[in-house]
């Protein structure tokens, strides 16, 4: 569970970027994939899948193994829980003040 919201911050970095997304959501979809596997079916190279995925890992959101000369990747979806679960509580705090603020403006 993330108290400061960092992990969050990294998974949101890594998301704000629609090739990433695209990326994730491939890998995400099957088995673990290559760089060159997933490439196959994206508009971009091998080597911006390769930075790509190299950010998703810095962020948590895929794990690579080495299997001889590769190296698949898979998804894991621990870290996009403990954004969810930050959000959860940044917007429990909002709906508490948007409350607090209705009642305010509701007083005679």
């Amino acid at each position: 569970m993330i108290s400061d919201g960092t992990q969050a911050q990294a998974v949101f970095a890594a998301l704000a970027d629609p090739t990433r997304r695209a990326v994730l959501r491939s890998v995400a979809s099957g088995e673990a994939s290559t760089a060159t596997e997933l490439a196959a079916h994206l508009p971009v190279s091998r080597q911006a899948v390769a930075k790509h995925l190299a950010l998703l890992e810095r962020a948590r959101l895929v794990d690579a193994q080495r299997a001889g000369r590769e190296v698949r990747f898979q998804a894991t979806p621990g870290p996009l829980g403990e954004a969810i679960e930050w959000m959860e509580s940044v917007g429990t705090q909002w709906d508490e003040r948007l409350a607090a603020l209705a009642r305010a403006i509701d007083k005679p």
